[in-house]
């Protein structure tokens, strides 16, 4: 009970003096009379608020569901795509350690030439003094020297 019902109890119901026969108002049937027609299209509003509500969702709905199959797309594209792009960026690294390895390879090369040449020229002195070592006559076996 609100406090103005409350506080209606105690207000008189008719002027003073003579008795007055009669109901006293009934306050709620009067809000009720007074409130119907706009609850009633208060209550067509909540329906039609409803029905956008379920429209909403339902494209809420359908546009979650392309999306997903968009991205799904996106992602099998990407995925077939990925090797292609994987060797197009490898493609310069790839280039410059072919570079690198043919450099090394010369490099090799060239101090493998210098070893030979430097072998080359010590030959000759090192198979004079090979057989000059051969031809030495040892020290035990009786021959002069």
């Amino acid at each position: 009970m609100s406090l103005r019902d409350f506080l209606e109890r105690f207000r008189p119901t008719g002027t003073p003096g003579a008795a007055v026969t009669g109901v006293p108002p009934d306050r709620a049937a009067e809000r009720a009379a007074e409130l119907a027609p706009a609850l009633a299209r208060l209550t067509a509003v909540q329906q039609e608020a409803a029905r956008i509500r379920a429209a909403g969702e339902e494209a809420a709905e359908t546009i979650r569901r392309d999306a997903g199959r968009k991205a799904a797309d996106i992602v099998a594209a990407a995925r077939e795509q990925a090797p292609g792009v994987r060797r197009r960026a490898a493609e310069p690294v790839v280039r410059e350690a072919v570079r690198e390895a043919e450099a090394v390879r010369a490099a090799g090369g060239r101090a493998a030439d210098a070893v030979r040449e430097r072998g080359r020229a010590g030959l000759p002195s090192l198979v004079e003094d090979a057989v000059a070592l051969a031809l030495r006559p040892t020290a035990g076996t009786g021959a002069a020297p």
